[in-house]
Parts: C-alpha cells; sequence; structure tokens
C-alpha cells in the first residue's frame, strides 16, 4: 500500500479484481496506476483522507477497463481514412462505451491503403491520445480466402505475401499486434511462422480451411480467430471445420460478437462452455455507424445499409461489421447468455490482454498496473471511464 496521498478513491463499490469480487469495496490509484484495492473492511482511512479525489460509488461496479481488438470505426469514421482526426473520433466515442484500448483494425484494401493506415496509427501513438489508448494494429486482411470474403473487398484478396509482411514488421517495430489471414494459403504457414516469432498474434479469419489445416497452422504459431462463427468453415460431425478446431483446441483464442445477430446466443453459450482457458474475448468489429443511426455507410470502399443496428453490403446483404459497442457486449453477455458481471468482464477485459501481449500493463483491477477503469451502473450502464487514471467523461 502506498504511502503518499492518492489522486483518486472510488469506495462502496463491487469491485470486480484480478481473483476476486470484493461486494463492498475501494480502489486507488495514483500516478496513472492502481495502487490499492480491496474490502470497505481494509480500507486505511488516514489515506482515504488524503484522497485528492473521492467517489463515492453507492453500489456500483467497478471493472477493468474494456479492450477491444477488433474494430473498424465509429461515429461516422473508419480507420481506412488513415487520418488523425478519424482516430480520434473512433477512439473518443468508443472510450465513451468503456473501451479504454484499442487496435485499430483494417480491411482488405491496397497495400498502399493499409500502409497509410499504418503510417497514420504509428504517429497517433507517439503523439498519445487523449481518449482511448491505441496499443497498435490488427491486420484484417489482405491474406484472406476469396471464398469467405464477408464484406472483405474481393478486389485487393491476395495471399500472405512475406515482403509486405517483411517490410512492415521493419518499419513499423511493434506495431502490428494481430494478423488476420486464411491459414491454407500459400505461403500462409511462413507467415505464421514469422509474424508468431516476432510477439504478432496470429488469427484465422475469412477461411476455408479445413479442421487439420488450422491444427497444422496452430503448430506453426496460429493462435487466435476472428469473428468466431463468422467466415469460416462451419462444423460438421465428421468435418469439423475451422469451428470444431476453435472449440477444441485451448491455443486458440475465440473472438465473438455478442450482438444476437452475427451469432445466436446457443452459439455463444457453447463458447463459454469450450472455451474455458482465458481464451474466449468479446469485440465489437465496429464499422463508422456505430453510434449513429439507420441509413447508408461505407466499409473499406463497399456501400454498407444499417437498419435497427444491423450493417449489411448494400450489394450481397452479407453482415459488415456491426454497430456494437464494448458495454452492449458486456450486457449481452450477463442479460442474453447468463454469464456472471465477473465472467463478462474477464472476456471484455482480462482475456483480449493476454491474447495480444498486454496483460502486464492493463486488463484487470491489479496494483501496478494502469489505472483503466470503469465506474458501471448495477444495470449496466457506463457511469464513468478513467484512462490511465485520467476521468474522461
Amino acid at each position: 500500500m502506498t504511502t503518499s496521498a492518492w489522486d483518486t478513491l472510488v469506495v462502496h463499490a463491487q469491485v470486480v479484481g484480478e481473483d476476486r469480487t470484493f461486494a463492498d469495496g475501494y480502489a486507488a490509484w495514483s500516478g496513472g496506476k492502481l495502487v490499492s484495492l480491496g474490502s470497505m473492511e481494509e480500507l486505511d482511512e488516514s489515506l482515504a483522507e488524503a484522497a485528492a479525489t473521492r467517489i463515492d460509488a453507492a453500489g456500483s461496479w467497478l471493472l477493468p477497463g474494456f479492450i477491444d481488438v477488433h474494430i473498424h470505426g465509429g461515429y461516422g469514421s473508419d480507420v481506412m481514412d488513415a487520418s488523425k482526426e478519424a482516430l480520434d473520433t473512433i477512439t473518443k466515442f468508443h472510450n465513451s462505451q468503456g473501451t479504454t484500448t484499442i487496435l485499430p483494425t483494417t480491411v482488405t484494401q491496397s497495400r498502399e491503403a493499409i500502409e497509410a493506415v499504418l503510417r497514420t496509427v504509428r504517429d497517433y501513438v507517439q503523439q498519445g491520445s487523449p481518449y482511448a489508448r491505441v496499443a497498435g494494429v490488427h491486420l484484417e486482411g489482405p491474406f484472406i480466402s476469396p471464398k469467405w470474403p464477408g464484406a472483405q473487398n474481393p478486389s485487393y484478396i491476395v495471399s500472405p505475401q512475406l515482403d509486405w509482411i517483411d517490410a512492415w514488421t521493419a518499419e513499423y517495430p511493434g506495431l502490428i499486434k494481430l494478423v488476420t489471414l486464411a491459414p491454407e494459403r500459400e505461403q500462409a504457414l511462413a507467415a505464421i511462422r514469422r509474424l508468431s516469432e516476432q510477439g504478432i498474434a496470429v488469427a484465422a479469419g475469412h477461411t476455408d480451411a479445413t479442421y487439420e489445416q488450422i491444427i497444422e497452422a496452430t503448430a506453426h504459431g496460429l493462435s487466435h480467430a476472428v469473428h468466431t462463427f463468422n467466415a469460416m468453415t462451419g462444423m460438421h460431425h465428421r468435418s469439423p471445420g475451422v469451428v470444431g478446431a476453435v472449440l477444441t483446441e485451448e491455443a486458440i483464442n475465440a473472438e465473438v460478437i455478442a450482438d444476437g445477430h452475427h451469432v445466436h446466443p446457443a452459439g455463444i453459450k457453447l463458447l463459454t462452455q469450450t472455451k474455458r482457458q482465458d481464451n474466449l474475448l468479446l469485440i465489437t468489429d465496429a464499422i463508422s455507424a456505430a453510434g449513429l443511426g439507420n441509413g447508408e455507410y461505407d466499409l473499406g470502399g463497399l456501400p454498407v445499409i444499417v437498419q435497427d443496428g444491423v450493417a449489411r453490403l448494400k450489394e450481397g446483404n452479407s453482415l459488415a461489421g456491426s454497430t456494437l459497442t464494448m458495454i452492449e457486449a458486456l450486457r449481452f453477455m450477463v442479460e442474453r447468455v447468463g454469464l456472471s458481471v465477473e465472467e463478462a468482464s474477464r472476456l471484455a477485459s482480462r482475456n483480449p490482454a493476454k491474447a495480444v501481449g498486454l496483460l502486464e500493463l492493463t486488463g484487470s483491477l491489479t496494483p501496478g498496473k494502469l489505472a483503466d477503469v470503469l465506474l458501471v451502473s448495477p444495470d449496466l450502464r457506463i457511469e464513468q471511464v478513467w484512462v490511465e487514471g485520467h476521468a474522461k467523461l
């Protein structure tokens, strides 16, 4: 416990710690990091009285900030806009919905368009975000299967290009955190090895792979699956496909879009029953329409129609990302799938942090980690957001 004054102290909260929940608890932070948490009975009042800011949570939840590793846009802006203004808009909107760390996610586009995003995000990371932290980039495509394009532009789909990968990792060291590709494509296994050896998580997605091909890819370093059940070969009892591999392989971290449109609640419940090693995580896959209403939008150059919160390609009617926010995903997991708040919180914070190598920094309410903290009402509405101890609402 620190001996100096605390910047912020929150009391009488349901504090969800790393290993236990304090039903009537407190948490304190200073200098952007958590320094103490526990039950109210354990609170040192001499330190509490010296806190610069004291907040009575009146029974609300105190949770770790959400980490979204798969997010294309929000509030009218798209990651592919490749501008500081777009990143400001995206990080500000999703921060207001409880997300404290994001991986801006590209779509299948030209090499030049993807490199423009990499340059923009690198500069943005160096400047520091005033809203949600940008921890790196998720490259979704262009190394995917033309048989499973989903809402990706088929004109730009290519097999894995090792020279592109080498150039990107050399030019932007440490920036790329996650790469989605189709493991069955030519040069994919070499790409998986090359990326995973550099600490970059590699995901199967938009893939026509067999079960056996996913198992082989896992042996080469594949560790992730994007939007499980969507844009991948399904499970049959004699041909388990990508879904069968994701369900049964502990080494694979599985994303899920918990909005009730992409996956039936029963499918999500199945994931919660099979992915029990901190390897299931919530994502939004949000596009520029998130936070806005019905209308026409754009996703990587493809026209999208949003009706009643569901985004689909104007041509072909495929689901095109989502308008989901992380707080809505957490609420869905509690209210529709039946998880406890603690279980859903782990899927929204700790597990994504673990999947992309951020767990030592954030992802749980643990002394020494960044004070990325949410105050959430008993009915699971955002009341306050802190990023590195700074209040954002």
